[in-house]
């Protein structure tokens, strides 16, 4: 089991190079290599059926201290970048990073903005945005979309696009298509605690509204097109109960998302077509889902935490439900926060 030394600070980052045995951040899997509180440590890993690859990740458990990390399967940590105390505002609800096609990372941190580094941890691009929380994506045409939802009220953007200058291009405010009852009533966290933006082939704009504990499509002038009510497929005996996250639309017109609090499922595949549930998941242990994405060999990589542990996990589960390999932030309690991990992606190889 190798272990990764952290030989040099650059700016922020903390390069991964070269093998030791005193790693902190490393993450063994042998039984006479136990564990240290704050490691990764993965205790699920069977090869046959994972989607082989690295794993692409943000984690806050260490306040001044937060980072992005990419580990192997085994829970090494290959590269991993600590986030400069310049970038970080305030209480952070939404971290993430997702690999750009150029190679280079995206990092969302709500309360501050977007920040696009190489692997070097040069920041070759940067939009400051305190309106910024939760999800961030570039788009083909080079811009980059995003959301603001850690305390909207009803005069903000949901949702922006910016161009590569930092100006807005497009934005969408719920309040134009929402302000009626149930939803002028909502007030947890902001008003529609938007967490998550997808711009769809077709140029439509893919929303999930927390709060309004629903999914919506929208066209290019930001008329609702689909929207999807997740009270309708399981009724709560309040409202909002359900708090989607993370929806994703496939090439077969299904959806996936994650659902919280009093839903009966916490990952939930539909067909847009119907409304009518094709795939349910549910972990007894599993306290939060944050994050779930369908792997290219039908597999779903999940975030959450674990309630019986009370530890921050990622792990990838089968269509038939058997979990196939997890990560966990070993013996770190996450206390009543949703966790030191956010969202994952893996890097398919």
């Amino acid at each position: 089991m190798k272990r990764i030394t952290l030989l040099t600070s650059l700016g922020g980052i903390l390069l991964a190079i070269g093998c030791s045995d005193d790693s902190k951040t490393g993450g063994p899997t042998s039984p006479d290599s136990p564990p240290e509180p704050g490691e990764y440590y993965v205790d699920i890993y069977d090869s046959t059926r994972v989607c082989q690859g690295t794993n692409l990740f943000t984690d806050g458990h260490e306040p001044g201290n937060m980072r992005v990390v990419e580990t192997d399967m085994e829970g090494d940590v290959l590269w991993e970048f600590i986030l400069p105390e310049s970038w970080i505002s305030g209480t952070i609800v939404g971290f993430e990073a997702e690999l750009l096609e150029s190679g280079n990372i995206l990092i969302t941190i709500s309360g501050s903005g977007i920040y696009e580094i190489d692997r070097s941890g040069n920041t070759v691009w940067e939009h400051p945005d305190p309106k910024c929380s939760h999800d961030a994506d570039r788009l083909a045409n080079g811009n980059t979309i995003y959301v603001f939802g850690k305390v909207d009220t009803r005069a903000d953007a949901s949702v922006k696009e910016v161009n590569a200058q930092g100006e807005s291009v497009w934005e969408w405010k719920a309040f134009a298509h929402y302000n009626e009852s149930p939803y002028t009533d909502v007030a947890y966290q902001g008003w529609t605690h938007t967490n998550a933006v997808t711009r769809l082939q077709n140029g439509h704009t893919l929303i999930s509204l927390r709060n309004f504990d629903m999914t919506v499509e929208v066209d290019s002038e930001g008329s609702p097109v689909w929207e999807f009510q997740w009270e309708d497929l399981y009724p709560t005996t309040t409202f909002p109960a359900l708090y989607p996250h993370d929806p994703e639309i496939h090439d077969d017109n299904t959806l996936l998302v994650c659902l919280q609090a009093e839903s009966p499922y916490q990952l939930v595949e539909i067909d847009r077509a119907t409304g009518n549930a094709l795939w349910e998941y549910q972990r007894d242990t599993l306290r939060v889902c944050r994050d779930g994405d369908r792997l290219p060999n039908g597999n779903v990589l999940v975030v959450g935490v674990m309630g019986d542990l009370n530890e921050s996990v990622i792990f990838e589960v089968t269509p038939d439900q058997e979990i196939v390999w997890q990560l966990r932030l070993y013996q770190t309690p996450v206390n009543q926060q949703p966790g030191y991990f956010y969202k994952a992606q893996r890097i398919c190889s």
